[in-house]
Parts: structure tokens; C-alpha cells; sequence
């Protein structure tokens, strides 16, 4: 501690100098300041360079700025030269930098040393109270500061941003403090603070690959993926050695829907870590977004080589192979994907196997739906129950087991008497079986659901038309289009009444 007070005490006796070293290294490049002269006009420097040594406000009288003679530039390009704030941040360009650090007094200097002594015997909680009570509105802003590490290190992290906020707050250029504050804003999930914090730890010169790099994750987590991008450049820049940085760029690419760069950044990683499987399935996302779905396959199949898959990677895996009509590779992804998390629900499971059954892959359903009732049957819902009984109703039907199909449709009207499509499959069954009789009953009951009336309607009128009663068909008809115009509908309906006209 007494030797960083010595050094302090020589950057006190040294700071006078700061402002004739400037000078001196403005004479050694007056070269380079030539075509600024031309460019604004001598009594314009000079009225600059006077009103950020010696206070004049020149500025405000300083003639507009013109294009040179040999100038490229125009008029309007050169609008941010007549800018008020230009010219006053250009004057005390030829200042010396002020220090990012707060100064102390001689009395603040031993008040820190009793601190500084608590915590070398690690002491924190009475340095923290010492502290409190030197801490005021006069004081050093590295009183704030080290009260703020000192919460950092207990987890007191609302504490701790309150009072780094203080210190930034005494002394605006305290770069440590905005880089604390940044790490806690980050640490809290508090990204939009996050943001200015960091940005202005690189305004004041801490522009280092951690800063970058927690810039761009603050910017990804806002959805601001074009700055995220930029941010993790520059930390990739700085320090090429962390991954991380490297993946959040790849991860901000992919956000931008920038696939072909994605991919081949993930390519590039890859190579370096091959076993990293989150590499490989942002990889195979990105093969998703540029429509290469069995190259996706195959990194989704090495995540789960690696032991990295997940249940919604395994079930994106199943549907390439569906997909591709590899519907039993499709069958055993989706059995892997319940197997991860047996007790998530089955929703996901079933909707494959409609898919399954619609493309007329019957013994890859029938695996299927035997699999989820076997993991899932005790925990099945009512409405999870009737799809796997619709989809054995509908294999029994393709299969062209009449008397398996009665039985299973039966079953889901007891399970839900109000079930109106399996009641109007039940009277398509007995219309088939030539008991019109049966087939009526059951298209009455499904009328009288709101949901399923006009296609019952439709259904009880053909059966009307086929025993030859157009008449009592067409009021049937005319209800349905009703309630549920169809163009097809239409048509028929107009024939059967040309054909009851005509009889």
C-alpha cells in the first residue's frame, strides 16, 4: 500500500506535466495538422485550441466551416465539423487525457489504509462498515468503489451496483467501476444496463476481449444480434484463444439468418474442439436453415454420439427421416427422444404418429403408438387416449379390419360420449355394413354437437339419397351450407334437387 502511495504522490508531482508533452508532440506533427489548417480556416484552430486550454467560447463565433479548394469533400459532408459538440470535443482533443481514476486526499489516503489493512486480515464486514462511514457526498468515489468490491465479493450484488452507481456518479471516467457494474448488470440479467455500462468502459479506453465479449452477450440477449455480431468480433480479435467469443458470433450469424457463415464458422470450431456438441447441433440448425436436412441428420446423430442430444434435437432428427420416408429410423428417434425424458407428455410423440399414418407407414405407427402407451399410458389424458385410438381406428380401417375399427371407435365414444367425429365414423361403418338404421343413429347424435353438425348433415343426407328420399334430403344439404359453406357441397346439393324435381 505505501509503495502505490508513492507512486500516487510522483503521478501528482508528474500530472503538470502532462500538457507540455502533448504540446511537444503536437509540435513533432505539425506536419500532420497542415490539411487540418487549410481545411478549417487558421482562426478557427485557433479560436479551438483557446477555447479548450483557456475557456474562451470562441467556438460560437468561429465561421462555418468551407470545402477547400483541393478538398473532396462537399458541403454537406462536412456538417459534422460545423457541429457545436464537434469542435468542443476537437479543442480538448489537444488537452491531456484526464486520469481514470478518482484522486484522494492526503486524509482519504490513511482512511483507505485502515481499510485496505481489514481486508489484508480479511475482515470484510468491518471494512464494509469503516467504509460507510467515510463514505459521503464530498468523499473519494474510491470509497464507493472499494465498498462495492467488497459487497461484489459477499454476493451482494444490489448493494454492490448502488454503490459502484455512486462512484460513476462522483467521478464519470472511473473505468474500473463501469467494468464492475457491467459484470454485475450482466450477473443480474439486467442486459439493457448492462450495455451503456460496458460501452463506456471502451469509451474511456478498457476496450479488452472480456469487455467485448460480455458487450455482445448483452446485445445477443436483447435480440440486438447485428451489434451482438461486432462485439464478438472485436473480442475474437483481441484474445482468438476463447471459444466462447467464437460461438457467440456463430450464434449471432445464425440469429441473422446468415446460415452459409454459420455453418462454416461451426466447421472451423469444430476442427479445434470435435467434441463439443453444442457446435455441432448449431451446425446442424444451420444445415436446417440452408434446406440440407440430411446433413443435419448426421450432426444430430453425432450429438447424440457425444451424449449432448436433447429431446427436441431427437425429435427434429425423427422428422428429417419421416421426411425422407426413412420412417423407421424416423420411428426409433422419436422412441430415443421419449426414452431421454420419460416424463415429459406425449404430445409430441402422437403428433409423429399422425404424420406416420397419413403417409401410410402402418407398422412404423403401430411401433410407435405401442411404444407411448408402454411409457406413458398410466399418465395419458383423455383427449392424448382418443388420438391413439383414432389412429388404431384409422390403421384398422387401412387394414381392412371392419370389426377392430367398430371396437376401437366404440371405445372413444364411452371415453367421450360428445366425440363427434368418432360418432360420424361409427355411422360410416354401419352405412358400409348396410344397417342404414344404426348409420342414422349415430349421424343424429353427432348433429347434435355444434362442432360436428354440418358434416353429420352431409353424411345423414347421402344416406337419404342412396334409400331414394331426395326430399328429405335437400333440407339436410341446405342446413349444412349453412353452416359451413363448400363449394363441393354446393354441387351436390344442386343435383339432388334436379333430381327430386325431375321424380
Amino acid at each position: 500500500m505505501k509503495s502505490e502511495i508513492r507512486n500516487q504522490r510522483s503521478e501528482i508531482r508528474s500530472q503538470g506535466s502532462g500538457v507540455r508533452v502533448r504540446t511537444s508532440e503536437i509540435r513533432g506533427q505539425s506536419f500532420g495538422l497542415r490539411p487540418l489548417f487549410s481545411s478549417l480556416g487558421l482562426t478557427s484552430v485557433l479560436c479551438l485550441l483557446t477555447s479548450g486550454l483557456f475557456g474562451c467560447a470562441s467556438t460560437k463565433t468561429a465561421a462555418p466551416i468551407t470545402p477547400a479548394a483541393d478538398s473532396p469533400m462537399t458541403a454537406p459532408e462536412l456538417k459534422i465539423w460545423n457541429d457545436p459538440a464537434f469542435k468542443k470535443q476537437f479543442a480538448q482533443s489537444y488537452i491531456a487525457e484526464t486520469e481514470i481514476e478518482p484522486r484522494v486526499t492526503s486524509v482519504e489516503r490513511d482512511q483507505m489504509q485502515k481499510v485496505l489493512d481489514l481486508i489484508g486480515e480479511d475482515k470484510m464486514d468491518e471494512a464494509a462498515r469503516l467504509l460507510e462511514k467515510q463514505r459521503g457526498e464530498a468523499s473519494s468515489a474510491v470509497f464507493d468503489f472499494t465498498l462495492a468490491n467488497i459487497y461484489f465479493q459477499q454476493e451482494k450484488l444490489t448493494e454492490a451496483a448502488a454503490a459502484y452507481e455512486t462512484a460513476v456518479k462522483k467521478y464519470p471516467k472511473f473505468r474500473r467501476a463501469w467494468r464492475n457494474l457491467g459484470l454485475i448488470d450482466v450477473r443480474r440479467g439486467e442486459f439493457d444496463k448492462a450495455v451503456p455500462a460496458l460501452t463506456r468502459v471502451i469509451e474511456l479506453g478498457g476496450g479488452d476481449s472480456l469487455t467485448y465479449g460480455l458487450l455482445g452477450f448483452a446485445y445477443s440477449s436483447e435480440g440486438n444480434d447485428l451489434s451482438a455480431e461486432s462485439a464478438y468480433r472485436q473480442a475474437v480479435l483481441l484474445d482468438p484463444s476463447v471459444m466462447d467469443w467464437k460461438m457467440g458470433l456463430a450464434r449471432s450469424l445464425f440469429k441473422q439468418q446468415r446460415f452459409p457463415e454459420a455453418a462454416a464458422l461451426c466447421g472451423s470450431l469444430i476442427e479445434v474442439e470435435p467434441d463439443r456438441g453444442d457446435l455441432w447441433l448449431l451446425q446442424a440448425n444451420a444445415y436446417i436453415g440452408l434446406n440440407q436436412p440430411l446433413k443435419a441428420a448426421e450432426n444430430y446423430e453425432m450429438v447424440d454420439t457425444l451424449g449432448e442430444s436433447t429431446v427436441d434435437s431427437l425429435n427434429m432428427l425423427g422428422d428429417i427421416y419421416v421426411n425422407e420416408g426413412l420412417y423407421e429410423m424416423g420411428v426409433n428417434s422419436y422412441i430415443r427422444a421419449m426414452e431421454k425424458n420419460p416424463d415429459r407428455n406425449a404430445e409430441r410423440a402422437i403428433r409423429a404418429a399422425k404424420v406416420l399414418v397419413t403417409r401410410g407407414a402402418l407398422e412404423e405407427t403401430k411401433t410407435l403408438i405401442q411404444r407411448i402407451e408402454e411409457m406413458h399410458g398410466a399418465q395419458l389424458g383423455q383427449v392424448d387416449r382418443k388420438d391413439l385410438l383414432k389412429l388404431r381406428a384409422r390403421i384398422a380401417v387401412a387394414e381392412g379390419q371392419g370389426d377392430e375399427e367398430v371396437r376401437v371407435l366404440k371405445e372413444i365414444v364411452e371415453l367421450d360420449p360428445l366425440d363427434g367425429e368418432a360418432l360420424i365414423l361409427l355411422g360410416q361403418h354401419a352405412f358400409r355394413a348396410n344397417d342404414p338404421e344404426r348409420a342414422a343413429f349415430y349421424y343424429e347424435r353427432a348433429e347434435s354437437l355444434e362442432k360436428y353438425e354440418a358434416d353429420a348433415r352431409v353424411r345423414h343426407a347421402q344416406l337419404l339419397v342412396s334409400q331414394g328420399k331426395y326430399a328429405e334430403a335437400l333440407p339436410m344439404l341446405r342446413r349444412a351450407q349453412e353452416l359451413k359453406p363448400r363449394e363441393e357441397i354446393q354441387k351436390y346439393l344442386e343435383q339432388v334437387e334436379r333430381v327430386s324435381k325431375s321424380r
